[in-house]
């Protein structure tokens, strides 16, 4: 049987540090970072109506909306990212769209520049 996955993907820039490092540290110092975002949607079906897994535009915007929120802001003060590592970011923007992308089985957030990328698998 085959398995259908989209894949959308949105950009933010933003600032951090690391609270909890030692002094000195230069993940302590704030920072920021260009950082990539992206969701799958997986799913065995297609909509009968539209022949698709789901509405790409719709995935688009919301992602981007997500990243929005976080966009040229200071990570460490969105509940949730108060240490904002790949990892936390990742499932950041899981819990933003989980609820309306019941197909979400992946969240990967990146900092290209650097090559630096996690992968939450869900």
């Amino acid at each position: 049987m085959p398995v259908f996955e989209i894949t959308k993907q949105a950009t933010f820039d933003a600032a951090h540090h690391f609270p909890n490092e030692p002094e000195g540290s230069i993940y302590r110092r704030v920072h920021g970072h260009s950082f990539t975002v992206e969701a799958t949607v997986r799913s065995e079906t297609l909509d009968a109506e539209h022949g698709w897994v789901a509405d790409l535009g719709a995935l688009d915007r919301a992602l981007r909306a997500a990243a929005e929120e976080l966009d040229h802001g200071m990570l460490n003060e969105k509940p949730g990212l108060e240490l904002p590592s790949l990892e936390n970011l990742c499932l950041w923007f899981a819990g933003r769209l989980k609820d309306d992308w019941p197909g979400l089985c992946r969240v990967q957030v990146a900092r290209p520049t650097i090559n630096e990328r996690c992968v939450l698998t869900l």
